[in-house]
């Protein structure tokens, strides 16, 4: 439309037409060829003017003034405006539309009021001042720091120190880092978001420690009081419907104030002591009871055993004495001679015996030396001691000396020495 206009009016916007912008006379007022150099703007200016006049219907001058001026018939007039207000509306709509970058989201409101929100790509509205946008990134990840600017050693003691439930004063540094999630709660129900959001999130901190004990904070409870900050600033922001979502919060620095810090670190130390010899106490006591409760049970089953067997002794000997009764009872002289020739058997098993035949005068006399012999060495195996040569001889081949009394009986007396090494 315009390229057609344009070519109505009659102007040829090209330089590199030599001509353009010098009228349509050859020569110029002093009769004089035209040069190759630039066109005059004043002589464009003049064209230009006497082209519209011409579009308009009327009649101008050859350069652009003098008496003739600009007259313009009724039909040619409406033709003009309306080619005008065409483009201006043309241009007017156009400026209607924008385009949005993924991510982002554009707020459209009409006469200042909130009217949608848009999503990513190409979109349009109505030109200004019907309606208007705003493009907000909502996928970008924002920071508040709250005890610090921009470095940890750059402290904001009026927002870093807070009291603790056992009255105590701590100094805290932590980061908020959040989303939008509501473009337009974000732009229109709260005035300086930020700084709302930083005081939010003091307010919530010293809400947490303030119902904390100061080595919970300082030791193991820091993690969880990241979470419950958390938690409680997602919760105010909702009820301020500011539009934002809590992502994180990073404690920075969780430390006494720097004034006490000496003392607090020699009150750590020694706590740390405490707790190591604790440790080492509790230790040594894993290991001795352990044994100690041990010994005590073997002891126990030992004493245990020993009761179980004398009784079982005891009363082994109790019913075999009580069964002998019953038949020393029943014959008493069998029952005797019985016990005399069993006893006797067992003192003769265990002694060495010398064999004598008194009655028919044998003055043969057997000496069982091989038992003899074996005997001394049995014994000098089970003596680990070492013993001299004439003692050794001695036990190893003893002296029997046979000797007969007048009643006829034999009786072996054995060496003095013998005695003397048993």
């Amino acid at each position: 439309m315009l390229v057609s206009l344009l070519k109505r009016i009659g102007l040829t916007l090209s330089l590199n037409d030599p001509q353009w912008g010098r009228g349509s006379q050859n020569n110029n007022q002093d009769g004089k060829k035209p040069s190759d150099g630039p066109p005059d703007l004043d002589q464009l200016w003049r064209d230009f003017n006497q082209r519209i006049s011409q579009l308009l219907g009327g009649k101008g001058s050859g350069d652009g003034g003098g008496s003739g001026g600009f007259s313009p018939d009724a039909a040619g007039a409406k033709i003009g405006i309306a080619v005008i207000l065409a483009v201006v509306v043309f241009i007017w709509t156009v400026s209607g539309f924008f385009i949005v970058q993924e991510g982002q989201t554009a707020v459209i409101t009409t006469f200042g009021k909130y009217s949608h929100s848009t999503s990513a790509g190409f979109n349009w509205r109505w030109p200004a001042p019907i309606q208007g946008h705003e493009i907000v990134n909502v996928s970008q990840v924002r920071t508040v720091e709250v005890g610090y600017r921009s470095n940890v050693k750059n402290k904001q003691p009026k927002e870093a120190l807070m009291l603790t439930d056992d009255e105590n004063i701590i100094d805290i540094q932590f980061a908020v880092q959040y989303k939008l999630k509501d473009a337009a709660q974000w732009l229109y129900n709260n005035r300086d978001q930020e700084e709302m959001i930083r005081q939010v999130a003091e307010t919530a901190i010293r809400e947490i420690v303030g119902r904390s004990k100061m080595d919970f904070v300082l030791y193991e409870g820091r993690e969880k009081v990241a979470l419950d900050v958390n938690s409680l600033m997602q919760q105010v922001l909702d009820r301020y419907k500011a539009g934002v979502q809590i992502t994180n919060v990073t404690m920075q620095g969780v430390q006494p104030p720097e004034q006490v810090q000496a003392a607090f670190d020699d009150a750590v130390k020694a706590g740390q002591d405490k707790e190591r010899q604790k440790n080492e106490g509790q230790a040594y006591a894993n290991d001795v009871i352990p044994k100690a409760r041990g010994e005590a049970s073997r002891l126990l089953q030992e004493s245990e055993a020993y009761k179980a067997k004398v009784v079982a002794n005891s009363e082994g000997n109790a019913g075999r004495f009580r069964q002998v009764l019953t038949e020393y009872q029943k014959a008493p002289l069998v029952t005797r001679d019985r016990m005399y020739l069993e006893t006797m058997q067992q003192i003769f098993s265990n002694t060495t015996k010398l064999m004598l035949d008194t009655k028919n005068n044998n003055n043969m006399i057997y000496l069982p030396l091989d038992k003899l012999i074996a005997q001394s060495d049995a014994s000098a195996v089970a003596k680990p001691a070492v013993a001299t040569p004439a003692v050794a001889a001695t036990e190893q081949v003893p002296t029997v000396e046979m000797r007969f009394s007048k009643d006829g009986r034999a009786r072996d007396v054995r060496d003095s020495r013998d005695r003397e090494v048993r």
